[in-house]
């Protein structure tokens, strides 16, 4: 297997659909800022293929590269909840 591809196969749907949801949030925010992906690579210093793989959401992606391309935007993720728990507060999430 591929070097940063690797995922557990014990993450839940739940965590797959909030990674999905981080990767439409930096996407909409990329392109709001009408900003390329090649450009928003060269900001942030990785390939442009990290930018695609965080941006379709994929598993395997270092969690510093979804949260660089997050914050480069302005997109805060300030609070997270346990399983079954609500939020203490909102994040800062464009809707995708």
């Amino acid at each position: 297997m591929a070097q940063g591809k690797r995922i557990s196969t014990d993450i839940s749907g739940e965590a797959l659909a909030a990674i999905h949801e981080l990767g439409a949030a930096a996407r909409a925010a990329r392109l709001r800022a009408g900003e390329s992906q090649s450009h928003a690579a060269q900001r942030l210093g990785v390939h442009v293929q990290t930018i695609a793989r965080v941006e379709s959401g994929e598993a395997g992606v270092a969690v510093g590269h979804v949260l660089g391309l997050l914050a480069l935007y302005g997109v805060a993720v300030r609070t997270l909840a346990r399983p079954g728990q609500e939020p203490a507060a909102t994040t800062d999430l464009p809707a995708p």
